[in-house]
C-alpha cells in the first residue's frame, strides 16, 4: 500500500466530507430509494433506478476517501520553508508571460484543489517548483506549452 503525503487540513477536509456523505448523503439517498419503491413496477420506475445510481456513486465515493485516508501519512507539523518550496509551503509566483501573480499551497495529489489554490506535488508546477528558492524562475511544461514563473514568496501555510 502506498503512502500518500498529505497535510492535517487536507484529512479533516477528507474525513468531513466522508462523515457527509455517510451521514447525510446516503440516508437521504435511502429515503429515495424507499420512497421511489413505493411508487410501484420498478422495471419502469426512473425515479428508483436514478436512486440506485445515486446510492453506486455515493458508495464509490465513501470507498475512494476511505481509501485514500487510510494510506494517508499526514505531515504535521508542516516543515518550515525558509525561503525554499516544500511540501506544504505556500508559494506565491509570477507567471511572465500573461504578467499575472498566483499564489499555490503545495500538497499530496489527495488534497489537491487547482480551483482552491492546492495543487500536488507531482504536477508539473508543484514538481518545478519543489526545492526551489524566492527569486528563482523555473520552467514549467504545461498541457498549454512552457511556461517561465519566477518564485517570488515562500511561506509556512
Amino acid at each position: 500500500m502506498e503512502r500518500q503525503l498529505i497535510t492535517e487540513q487536507g484529512r479533516q477536509r477528507l474525513q468531513q466530507e466522508l462523515s457527509h456523505l455517510r451521514k447525510v448523503e446516503l440516508p437521504k439517498n435511502v429515503k429515495a430509494i424507499e420512497e421511489a419503491r413505493a411508487h410501484g413496477d420498478l422495471s419502469e420506475n426512473a425515479e428508483f433506478h436514478a436512486a440506485k445510481e445515486r446510492q453506486s456513486i455515493i458508495q464509490s465515493k465513501i470507498n475512494e476517501l476511505e481509501m485514500t485516508l487510510a494510506q494517508a501519512e499526514v505531515i504535521d507539523p508542516l516543515p518550515e520553508p525558509g525561503g525554499r518550496v516544500v511540501f506544504g509551503a505556500k508559494v506565491v509566483v509570477y507567471d511572465l508571460e500573461t504578467e499575472q501573480e498566483m499564489e499555490f499551497q503545495i500538497v499530496g495529489a489527495a488534497e489537491s484543489d487547482a480551483n482552491q489554490g492546492r495543487i500536488s506535488m507531482s504536477s508539473p508546477i508543484g514538481r518545478a517548483l519543489l526545492g526551489k528558492e524566492e527569486g528563482d524562475e523555473v520552467q514549467v511544461k504545461t498541457p498549454g506549452g512552457v511556461r517561465t514563473l519566477e518564485i517570488v514568496e515562500v511561506s509556512a501555510a
